[in-house]
C-alpha cells in the first residue's frame, strides 16, 4: 500500500450491505521508541499506514512540546495526531489531559468516516496522574445511527482504574445508552484483567480477543509482551479476528504493541 495516498473507500461488505470496521488501538509513547532512546514519528506513521485501519484509537499523543520542537530538526510542526492523520484519516480528535509548562499530550481517534461530535472529559483520580476519556459519534455508510467510540487511558493503581471504569460506565450510560453500538479501545494498565467485571457486565461489550469471558492480548512490552493493558470492547458488532502487532519492527517505535479488531455490524 501506497502510504503517502488517501485511503481508498473499503469495499468488503457484510451481508447487510454496510462496510466492516477495522479498528486499531495503540499507545504511541509520544513518538519515542522504548526508554525514550530516538525520536520515531515518522517511522511510526509509517507502520500504522500498514494497518488500514478505518478508526484509531490513540494514547500518549503529544499535542504540543516545545522543547523538543527545539531539539529535533525533523520534529512536526502540527500535533502529532494531526501530524499521523495528514492525508490518510479524514478527520480527528484529541483531548488534551495532561498539561505541563512545555506542552501537553493526551489521546486522540482518527477516523476515515466523519466525526459528528466529540467530547473530553477529565477522569482522573488525583492531581499528579492526569487522564481522560475522548469521546466521539462517527458516522458509519449505510446506518443513520452513529457509532459511539471512546478512547481511554487508565491509572497505573487498582484503585483508581476501578473509579475510573466506574466514570466510563457512567458516562456511557449517559451517551449511548441502550443498544447504540459502542466502541471502547486504549491503554487500560489492567493486568489483573478486572476491567470486564465493571465494563463487561455494565455496559454489555464484549472484548475483541476474549470474547464473553476470557483472557485479553498481551500487549506489553512490545519486544515479547507478557502483561494483558491494551484492550478493544465493543457492542453492536461481531468480532471477525484481532490480531496483536508486537516483535520487529514495531518494538522499535513503542513501548506497547498495537492491536487491531475487524468488525461487523450486527
Amino acid at each position: 500500500m501506497n502510504a503517502s495516498k488517501p485511503r481508498a473507500p473499503r469495499t468488503e461488505d457484510n451481508r447487510a450491505g454496510q462496510p466492516r470496521l477495522r479498528v486499531c488501538t495503540y499507545n504511541i509513547h509520544k513518538g519515542f521508541s522504548q526508554f525514550n532512546r530516538r525520536m520515531v514519528i515518522h517511522e511510526l506513521r509509517e507502520r500504522l499506514r500498514t494497518l488500514d485501519a478505518d478508526i484509531v484509537f490513540l494514547q500518549e499523543v503529544q499535542g504540543l512540546h516545545v522543547r523538543h520542537s527545539a531539539r529535533h530538526a525533523d520534529w512536526p510542526q502540527r500535533p502529532q495526531h494531526e501530524f499521523l492523520a495528514e492525508d490518510f484519516w479524514l478527520q480527528t480528535a484529541y483531548g488534551g489531559n495532561a498539561v505541563y509548562d512545555h506542552g501537553h499530550h493526551g489521546n486522540a481517534i482518527l477516523s476515515r468516516y466523519p466525526i459528528l461530535s466529540a467530547h473530553n472529559q477529565d477522569i482522573s483520580d488525583h492531581a499528579f496522574e492526569r487522564r481522560g476519556l475522548l469521546h466521539c459519534e462517527i458516522a458509519l455508510p449505510g446506518r443513520a445511527d452513529p457509532v459511539h467510540c471512546a478512547c481511554i487511558h487508565l491509572g497505573l493503581t487498582g484503585g483508581t482504574r476501578r473509579r475510573q471504569m466506574q466514570a466510563i460506565v457512567e458516562r456511557m450510560h449517559t451517551l449511548a445508552g441502550g443498544k447504540a453500538r459502542l466502541i471502547i479501545a486504549g491503554d487500560f494498565n489492567d493486568w489483573r484483567n478486572r476491567a470486564d467485571d465493571q465494563l463487561c457486565d455494565s455496559l454489555g461489550v464484549i472484548e475483541a480477543f476474549a470474547g464473553e469471558r476470557g483472557r485479553p492480548a498481551r500487549s506489553f512490552p512490545a519486544t515479547l509482551p507478557v502483561l494483558r493493558l491494551d484492550r478493544i470492547y465493543v457492542r453492536g458488532f461481531q468480532v471477525e479476528s484481532a490480531q496483536s502487532h508486537y516483535g520487529l519492527p514495531w518494538s522499535k517505535i513503542s513501548d506497547h504493541a498495537a492491536l487491531t479488531a475487524q468488525l461487523a455490524p450486527l
